[in-house]
């Protein structure tokens, strides 16, 4: 259980991230659906990438425990990582719509 809760707050957090960065780019051909998605993968992706390190200068265990440095560190990872590979995903559904 203590090692789904961190990938959920991940997910949600992408797809927070990624429905704010879909919504930023009107260009992109994208509906709802693509955006979570994207943002959900991006947000695992990015807080595992980048979740240790925020975690860490927020005063996180770098362990891995659920403290409140290592969940804002997942909230900060997730939102990047749901934002970048949504604006990834909506630029290249943008271009090939053309």
């Amino acid at each position: 259980m203590e090692a789904i809760i961190p990938l959920i707050i991940q997910a949600v957090s992408g797809m927070v991230g990624g429905g704010v960065v879909g919504g930023m780019l009107k260009k992109a051909a994208m509906g709802m659906l693509p955006k979570l998605l994207a943002g959900g993968i991006g947000g695992i992706g990015g807080a595992s990438a980048l979740g240790g390190m925020l975690s860490g200068a927020m005063g996180g265990d770098m362990a891995g425990g659920m403290d409140m440095g290592n969940i804002l560190g997942n909230i900060g990872g997730g939102l990047v990582g749901g934002g970048v590979l949504s604006g990834i995903t909506g630029m290249v559904m943008g271009a090939m719509k053309k």
